[in-house]
């Protein structure tokens, strides 16, 4: 009799045991009696018929992320590899749907990301598709949104999170970019140049100009002393002959003394006799009184008339005067 009494209270106790289970948070279970379905429990502790009643299932109703690898071609004929991530979640007053009415969700989704990337990719080039790739996730969000909502699963957010062209692609990609920016860098310093060159040469004509003015400056001084020093000379008996002879003297002497100074100066000035300085006023003398001279006589020359048989020698293409004619002069 003991044997039997153990087993009826071993299967008591199996069943009040089986007829307790326990739903996590952010889960929802399907419940089933005889095959059909009976309730949707949600979190916390619950019960149910042992032998009659069975647990169907566990629907997760927390955010899920799909992530979908696609191959697909571009409209300037590149393929690329793409990586789009869905997240998605099973709506709470719908989770009879989303158990009963899909058996593989993933593969649902997984399918219509194919459809609407290999749709909305080829209209598209290469360059295009970087740039429009959130076109082309709000396009598959609003795909799966239509498709997925009879089903109980609501579309969160889907993200083009990759984009992998060939890896010949890539480098001649890099290659252009690279290209592009070192036009531009020459471009920037052709004109960094430009500008250097411009502004040197303002400067160096500025130079030229403000030195063009000293050394007129200098002369326009150095004339008005040399008058000064003739005029003194003159009064004291000295004419501008002799004067200007002397002042030229005295700067060849201020040119020797300069040069002397400078101890690095390789200057040779020829001839430096003693005697130069007195052999070259007497020369400068006697050329300006030779001058004086010839210009005096010039002036005392008796007009010239012209000979009516005048040679080559005598025609001067200048002379516009008749034959004969007397030359004043």
């Amino acid at each position: 009799m003991g044997i039997p009494v153990l087993a009826i209270l071993f299967l008591g106790f199996f069943l009040l045991m089986a007829s307790f289970f326990t739903v996590k948070q952010q889960t929802a279970v399907i419940v089933e009696r005889f095959g059909k379905f009976l309730s949707i429990r949600q979190s916390g502790l619950h019960l149910k018929l042992p032998m009659i009643d069975r647990i169907a299932g566990r629907v997760n109703l927390k955010i899920q992320q799909l992530d979908v690898m696609i191959e697909t071609q571009t409209k300037d004929n590149v393929f690329i590899k793409m990586k789009v991530s869905v997240q998605f979640k099973v709506i709470q007053e719908h989770v009879y749907e989303a158990f009963y009415k899909l058996e593989f969700p993933h593969d649902q989704i997984t399918a219509y990301v194919f459809d609407v990337v290999r749709a909305e990719v080829p209209k598209l080039i290469l360059d295009d598709v970087f740039v429009r790739k959130d076109d082309i996730a709000i396009a598959v969000k609003r795909e799966l949104n239509e498709a997925m909502m009879a089903y109980g699963y609501d579309i969160i957010n889907t993200l083009v999170t990759d984009i992998d062209p060939d890896i010949q692609v890539k480098n001649a990609m890099n290659r252009i970019n690279a290209a592009e920016r070192e036009k531009t860098a020459a471009m920037f310093e052709s004109e960094a140049q430009r500008i250097r060159i411009v502004a040197k040469a303002k400067a160096e004509a500025e130079s030229k100009k403000l030195q063009g003015q000293g050394i007129a400056d200098q002369r326009r001084e150095i004339a008005k002393g040399l008058v000064e020093s003739v005029a003194v000379l003159n009064e004291v008996g000295i004419n501008s002959q002799e004067a200007s002879a002397l002042i030229v003297i005295t700067q060849h002497y201020d040119t020797l003394q300069a040069i002397g100074a400078d101890t690095n100066s390789n200057l040779i000035l020829l001839p430096n006799s003693p005697q130069a300085a007195s052999d070259m006023l007497n020369s400068m003398v006697t050329s300006f009184t030779a001058s004086n001279i010839i210009g005096e006589q010039m002036k005392k020359q008796t007009p010239r008339v012209k000979s009516k048989n005048h040679n080559a020698i005598d025609y001067n293409p200048s002379d516009t005067s008749n034959p004969g004619e007397e030359v004043k002069p």
